[in-house]
């Protein structure tokens, strides 16, 4: 069983910088993928980033590449998402995911998600 609870959301101006973080309960952190999705209403939840267990390998989806990083602690069971160049289409409740397995992950069918950080970017 893993609990994840997101935090660092918040209003920023287009162009600015939020580090989202995701904590994780549990002694196997280590053991799972992680990943962050987000959500507009009436959309679907949308991949935006994930990183494999030992953090050697990360993926993201292509508006995020070159602006967000995703990045894990093992040692602290947090995995962050670094976001700069902000725009007001990244607007969304961002979710922090937790899988095994990094296919599934990235299809977004996790088994363990968190409860989501509200992200506002103002133009």
């Amino acid at each position: 069983q893993v609990q994840l609870v997101e935090s660092g959301g918040g209003l920023v101006q287009a162009g600015g910088s939020l580090r989202l973080s995701c904590a994780a309960s549990g002694r196997t952190f280590s053991s799972y993928a992680m990943g962050w999705f987000r959500q507009t209403p009436g959309k679907e939840r949308e991949f935006v980033a994930a990183i494999s267990r030992g953090g050697g390998s990360t993926y993201y989806v292509d508006s995020a590449k070159g602006r967000f990083t995703i990045s894990r602690d093992n040692a602290k069971n947090t995995v962050y998402l670094q976001m700069n160049s902000l725009k007001p289409e990244d607007t969304a409740v961002y979710y922090c995911a937790a899988e095994k397995f990094l296919s599934i992950l990235r299809s977004g069918s996790s088994d363990y998600w968190g409860q989501g950080t509200q992200v506002t970017v103002s133009s």
